[in-house]
């Protein structure tokens, strides 16, 4: 096993908020092509990877509020209601205000990224604040502290142990999903 370092999200990604554009305008949805995730469209997922929610938005839509075009292998992150939803972008995606996702950066493998805060979940949702209910701001996000291997190989090698038992937890799910149907 090669050397870890101690070091905060931001030191590993990019971390990004979302935003909803106004629901009261028909043209930010109607006909949109551009993914929108939401914390509910997680609610009901139990895979690793997606690719759209319930509703796209369009490009009026993405102008006009602040949300923005994640990249493909963006790790989404709910941030409330509630805190630890998680899930991996397989295509170019935003997101409401709900997420603080991570964009890796070029030192940091998605895979392994995505275990690590699905690890650290419980950590994470115990730094929330907030009255009503609880949130986790950009701020705490970013200076989350984590131990992560120096080496992207090393990354990739625990990632892919740990993507090959979910391979297998997803066939067996979709096999049991063909035989209750």
């Amino acid at each position: 096993m090669g050397t870890w370092r101690v070091c905060t999200i931001a030191d590993i990604g990019t971390v990004v908020g979302g935003a909803t554009p106004s629901t009261k305008k028909a043209e930010n949805y109607d006909r949109g092509t551009i993914a929108w995730i939401t914390p509910k469209d997680l609610a009901s997922f139990s895979g690793r990877f997606i690719s759209c929610g319930e509703r796209n938005i369009t490009e009026i839509g993405l102008k006009s509020c602040s949300t923005q075009i994640m990249p493909e292998h963006t790790i989404l992150f709910s941030s409330r209601a509630p805190i630890g939803y998680i899930a991996i972008a397989s295509n170019e995606v935003c997101t409401n205000q709900g997420f603080k996702s991570v964009i890796p950066n070029e030192n940091t493998d998605y895979m392994f990224l995505y275990y690590l805060l699905k690890y650290n979940k419980e950590n994470i949702e115990s730094l929330g604040s907030g009255t009503t209910f609880k949130e986790i701001s950009g701020s705490t996000m970013r200076g989350i502290q984590v131990r992560v291997p120096e080496s992207l190989d090393e990354q990739r090698a625990i990632a892919s142990v740990l993507s090959a038992m979910d391979d297998k937890i997803e066939k067996n799910t979709k096999i049991n999903d063909n035989l209750a149907a």
